[in-house]
């Protein structure tokens, strides 16, 4: 079905009082956000590897209070579990030797992460994955990352949408659309850091992307921390505008709806300064 949902990356940040909400002691947060936005995205649940034997997953208990807290046309885009995506664990210096993370596209690990998500199933929408920067050393040639992704994808339940989003702008090339298409995953794409913008992506490869039903983009900012240390996390203001780059992304908004296709937009606070005032400017 076509049409825009647009929400932001997380929901609970005080510093919006006056803007989404009410006041910030003794509120539902997100029942509240939901009287405002059709969908918001839930990145808590992404931190999740702690070390080889400490993995944390949803709580059965807050599953159950959001899917309570929206109406039933709301819907969530939720990140997988780093502890499935990342493919070697964290290290402190670029020196320390790589450890492999066990649990990398751990079908029964992922498969457990969705058996939480069953309360809200009916207002689910992409279930995404987001990799880090895939360098050879942690990952090989693109073609090796692809495969062993579509044999994972496989042996999962196909009555959920799940999306790829990939911060290594070289695999952003006709042999990565084509494997998104071929398993029917949703692409997600990413506005900041260090990747090319979503209107280059959307016109270079138009053809590819006309040919999804469901698309996700993610509007990040550049410089997390500079944007952090300029607003000292309040989210309350514009503080990096981007004028130009939204009314590009607004023209490709509009094209791609008219062309029948299901956008999500998760704006985050790091993209300008305050998500709920970036969504108001769109």
């Amino acid at each position: 079905m076509a049409g825009l949902r647009i929400g932001t990356c997380s929901w609970k940040y005080p510093s919006w009082q006056g803007i989404v909400y009410s006041k910030v002691e003794g509120i539902n947060y997100l029942k509240e956000y939901a009287q405002h936005f059709n969908t918001v995205e839930v990145d808590q649940w992404f931190w999740s590897l702690f070390g080889k034997d400490n993995i944390r997953l949803p709580h059965a208990s807050d599953v159950e209070d959001y899917r309570k807290s929206v109406p039933d046309d709301f819907k969530f885009t939720v990140k997988v579990p780093n502890s499935i995506t990342l493919t070697h664990f964290h290290t402190q210096t670029k020196k320390e030797p790589l450890v492999a993370n066990p649990a990398f596209l751990s079908v029964p690990l992922f498969k457990k992460f969705l058996s939480l998500l069953a309360p809200m199933k009916d207002v689910l929408g992409p279930v995404m994955f987001q990799f880090e920067y895939l360098n050879k050393k942690k990952m090989g040639p693109q073609e090796g990352f692809q495969e062993l992704f579509e044999a994972f994808v496989k042996q999962l339940p196909d009555s959920i949408q799940y999306g790829v989003e990939i911060r290594n702008g070289n695999y952003l090339n006709a042999s990565y659309f084509e494997f998104l298409n071929r398993n029917k995953l949703v692409p997600v794409l990413l506005e900041g850091y260090w990747m090319p913008s979503v209107v280059e992506i959307c016109e270079k490869w138009k053809a590819n992307i006309l040919e999804t039903e469901t698309l996700v983009i993610r509007l990040h900012g550049h410089d997390r921390q500079e944007i952090e240390k300029t607003t000292e996390e309040k989210w309350d203001k514009i503080v990096a505008p981007k004028e130009e780059a939204l009314k590009e992304i607004v023209v490709l908004l509009k094209t791609l709806v008219k062309r029948g296709k299901l956008v999500y937009v998760n704006a985050n606070n790091h993209y300008e300064g305050s998500a709920a005032l970036t969504i108001e400017k769109i």
